[in-house]
């Protein structure tokens, strides 16, 4: 049975996104629901024949300094704040003629829109919203009393429960109200950051907050979905410095995850660069320089580049920046920037520009957890790198050091693929990858499709290995390799059928080498 159920009987509007707005406040309307709407709310209500009281009339006060104050009067929080069965206020009201508001109906300016379009300084300014939040926190903070309601989400639920019971319950408002200080608090934190990142004390750009280990994000994987970062510690993410550019999204954070555990894998070695799209590596090189390294990797899937995280494992010096800056990039990860770099990069305002200093595998958390309907999963991170003394030749043929080397290259990267997972190396540069396939032979397919489509040098092709992150179940996932000229393989082993598939590797001449490791991503 529902408890503490509020009647509403007296409704604010006051929304930038007014999706679906009209409908929901002629339903308000129709039952009997007083209406109180300011500016261009109350002027699309009135053009939809929506009865409403404009704030005016409520405030007895004109709307003054071009809008920013038009709801900030006591006639409106008075109504909003009045705490339920208090006397006192009570007393207030009726002594200063101020009715109660039950229902408030309010969204935010697009700021986070509006410093992406690239607008002056003035107009995001005034893209701050003030009465907004003030409205919305007074509601949420009284909502023993007021339905707060800042989602055109929720509007549909919000009709059909006044249709059945004249209002809402104590524990949906309660729900409600923590939305309402979820959206606040995240508007909140775009805002500092973007004062922030038109400063120069880079302390003001730490991922990490200094009063919290937690920081809200605007939005999860979807708009619709509220999502935080938990820092743990000092490393990792803890670790961080963002330099420059947009408020990082969970998506964001999640691609740089992905990136900084690859590049862990590569941490010791050459320059070495990485572009990750959707958690999964596109393109990875290891070169003589980190703009070599850079170039290389990008050939392997310049389309999927376009958005990416971009990482490298040494310095970004002003030759790399310049060429990284021709394409759209969403974040640039390293542990270093040389100060040539950072003006080139400064061109580009919303590009984030993130330095890492600590991400070594002996500090990082030792476990991953994942949640499930019910309860969690949790395991061991996949920290194993496989050593040249650690394989195993199978087949007739051997591979040369220039093989192994590509072999080995290619099985750090297979790890961080996701399943099934194929990964076509020359050189120490991808040629193609094959990823999240639920078939090994599909994911071979269209890396060598990735390949044809980006690299124009058959050159590549003789003499390229492969590596799979679990064995070859059949020898047909490795006919379509030996087709398009792969010289080398390096699998776990393990199947029962791995007999056959060293016969086909036998019968076209080429090297197999075996870990006893597998990289299952899922």
């Amino acid at each position: 049975m529902t408890k503490n159920i509020i009647r509403i009987k007296r409704a604010l509007i006051s929304v930038f996104d007014k999706t679906n707005i009209v409908e929901f406040a002629s339903q308000l309307q129709s039952l009997g629901i007083e209406i109180i709407s300011t500016g261009g709310t109350s002027k699309l209500l009135l053009e939809n024949k929506v009865p409403v009281v404009n704030i005016e009339d409520i405030t007895e006060f004109p709307e003054i300094l071009g809008g920013r104050v038009k709801t900030l009067h006591p006639n409106i929080y008075g109504g909003i704040l009045s705490r339920l069965n208090n006397d006192e206020d009570s007393k207030a009201l009726q002594n200063h003629n101020i009715t109660e508001i039950d229902l408030v109906v309010v969204n935010l300016y697009p700021f986070q829109k509006t410093i992406e379009s690239n607008n002056s300084i003035e107009e995001i300014v005034e893209n701050i919203d003030i009465g907004g939040p003030s409205m919305i926190r007074a509601s949420a903070k009284n909502y023993e009393r007021v339905t707060i309601v800042t989602n055109s989400e929720k509007y549909s639920k919000i009709i059909s429960q006044i249709q059945k019971q004249g209002g809402l319950d104590l524990e949906e408002r309660m729900k409600l109200a923590a939305e309402a200080f979820a959206l606040t608090s995240s508007y909140d934190n775009i805002i500092s950051n973007w004062f922030s990142s038109r400063v120069k004390d880079t302390n003001l750009n730490n991922l990490k907050s200094k009063n919290s280990s937690e920081k809200l994000l605007r939005y999860g994987e979807n708009p619709h979905q509220s999502a935080s970062l938990k820092i743990t510690g000092e490393n990792g993410f803890g670790s961080i410095e963002q330099l420059q550019g947009k408020e990082l999204s969970y998506n964001n954070i999640n691609d740089i995850d992905a990136a900084m555990q690859l590049i862990n894998d590569f941490f010791q070695d050459r320059p070495t660069f990485a572009i990750i799209k959707h958690a999964n590596p596109c393109g990875v090189a290891q070169k003589d320089t980190i703009l070599d390294a850079y170039l290389s990797a990008l050939s392997c899937d310049p389309t999927s580049a376009f958005g990416g995280i971009l990482i490298s494992n040494s310095t970004i010096d002003e030759e790399t920046a310049a060429e990284i800056t021709k394409i759209f990039s969403e974040v640039v990860i390293a542990p270093d920037f040389t100060e040539k770099s950072i003006e080139i990069f400064n061109k580009k305002k919303n590009l984030r520009i993130i330095k890492y200093n600590n991400i070594s595998d002996n500090d990082l958390d030792t476990k991953l957890i994942k949640s499930v309907y019910g309860g969690y999963l949790i395991q061991d991170r996949d920290t194993h790198i496989i050593e040249k003394e650690q394989l195993k030749i199978v087949t007739n043929s051997q591979p040369t050091e220039s093989e192994l080397n590509d072999l080995i290259f290619a099985f750090k990267i297979v790890k961080h693929v996701k399943s099934n997972a194929i990964v076509y190396v020359k050189n120490m540069q991808t040629i193609g990858i094959g990823a999240g396939q639920t078939s090994r032979v599909d994911s071979s397919k269209i890396a060598i499709q990735k390949f044809y489509e980006n690299i124009p040098d058959n050159k590549f092709r003789d003499g390229c290995v492969i590596a799979s992150d679990a064995f070859f179940p059949f020898s047909d996932g490795l006919d379509a390799a030996i087709e398009f000229g792969v010289k080398s393989v390096i699998q776990p082993g393990g199947s029962i059928r791995d007999e056959e598939v060293i016969e086909t590797a036998n019968k076209a001449k080429i090297s197999m080498v075996f870990t006893g490791i597998r990289h299952f991503k899922h």
